[in-house]
């Protein structure tokens, strides 16, 4: 199975054309490379280097030298989080050449973590965040149980073996505890860090308690705090806010938290098949995660809520632009039952469209013209 286009790369082309550095953001192995690379192919004035290379970076030695020996080129910097002093640089060389296209750099940490970039290239960059594979860019080759099970990095779901995919991941997660994170200058013990990653993958989907998880690995509520805005700085989870509506009802305060790519939360529990997937406990929460990040990427102008009041009433997933609101319920389930929690919630916020997501065959409406849709069709056929 041959790696395909991504969407993202007309943007990228476009942000070219109008910014003299374009920076791709995102998780290690989410394709940044391929993507760059295949784009370079049409460029023919271009240069890449990977500054993971010790012959790459060498020729960096003298900075300057090397950006005026290649002034006339668009230059490619791969996993410049390795060397952030690099942006001061860069400024100086895009002020005095007034030209756009002139840097691609690729990151594997946000652009809070490569702070350097925001502070030093105000109003000359343009950031993309790049994740890995959603579902409807590989639909047509690839099935989404098999996509909900390996998750979305190409090298997991373009393996035609199960085992090989589970032992890609496997390696992915061992890398990212053992090198990326020190690399980045957080000195976290990788096993901590993998018994707390692990933590998240049995809590899936639900609202994180940072004392009752402090108490679990020996640390404080605000240590606590810290992990997860790594592994968010660093795209492996996603914390989902609460929705806080104007209305007379106690709303939770604690954030969701889920670990954005299902493969992952499969191979942190040692879930290696399908079958494993219908027996666990975190079955229905995993899908909902990975319903929840293929609609946010759907919709990315779009902020992603969820709403619970102190009673329980809720709804899985709001997105909202401007006074516009979409609600939507997930169900694992073949055959949804939708509870009076969600009809109430539904009925407080009023929202524009409302949507139900579940395991079913073909579409058809459930109440109040409000219709269930399995994931596919439902990327498939409705508008932005």
């Amino acid at each position: 199975m041959q790696l395909i286009p991504r969407h993202i790369t007309q943007t990228i082309k476009k942000r070219l054309e109008n910014n003299p550095v374009v920076a791709i953001l995102g998780s290690r192995q989410c394709g940044k490379s391929t993507t760059a690379i295949d784009i370079l192919k049409n460029v023919p004035n271009s240069i890449y280097l990977d500054l993971e290379k010790t012959t790459d970076l060498a020729k960096l030695t003298d900075i300057w030298a090397f950006f005026n020996a290649n002034k006339n080129k668009l230059i490619c910097l791969d996993e410049i989080q390795l060397k952030p002093e690099i942006f001061s640089q860069i400024r100086s060389f895009v002020d005095e050449n007034n030209a756009n296209g002139q840097f691609l750099i690729l990151g594997s940490a946000s652009r809070n973590l490569i702070h350097q970039s925001s502070e030093s290239l105000a109003g000359r960059i343009a950031f993309i965040e790049m994740a890995p594979f959603e579902y409807a860019e590989i639909s047509h080759q690839v099935d989404v149980k098999d996509f909900w099970l390996k998750g979305g990095y190409p090298r997991s779901i373009l393996q035609n073996d199960n085992e090989e995919s589970f032992v890609w991941r496997e390696n992915y997660i061992r890398t990212f505890l053992e090198r990326d994170i020190p690399q980045l200058g957080f000195r976290i013990p990788a096993k901590i860090l993998e018994r707390f990653w692990t933590m998240l993958a049995h809590t899936q989907g639900q609202l994180v308690n940072l004392s009752k998880l402090g108490t679990s690995l020996g640390v404080t509520h605000h240590t606590i705090k810290n992990y997860l805005n790594i592994l968010e700085e660093t795209f492996i989870i996603r914390q989902l806010p609460p929705y806080h509506a104007n209305i007379k009802k106690r709303l939770v305060k604690s954030p969701k938290v889920y670990i954005r790519d299902t493969g992952i939360v499969h191979t942190l529990l040692q879930i290696e098949s399908f079958n494993n997937l219908l027996g666990h406990p975190v079955y229905g929460f995993s899908y909902e995660s990975f319903v929840i990040e293929n609609l946010i990427r759907h919709y990315p102008k779009h902020q992603p809520y969820f709403y619970r009041t102190a009673t329980g009433d809720e709804i899985d997933l709001l997105l909202q632009r401007g006074n516009k609101l979409i609600a939507f319920e997930i169900k694992a389930s073949t055959q949804p039952t939708i509870e009076n929690g969600f009809w109430k919630s539904i009925k407080i916020l009023n929202p524009d469209q409302v949507f139900i997501i579940a395991q079913v065959d073909s579409s058809y409406p459930y109440q109040n013209d409000i219709w269930v849709h399995n994931l596919e069709t439902f990327l498939k056929d409705t508008d932005k």
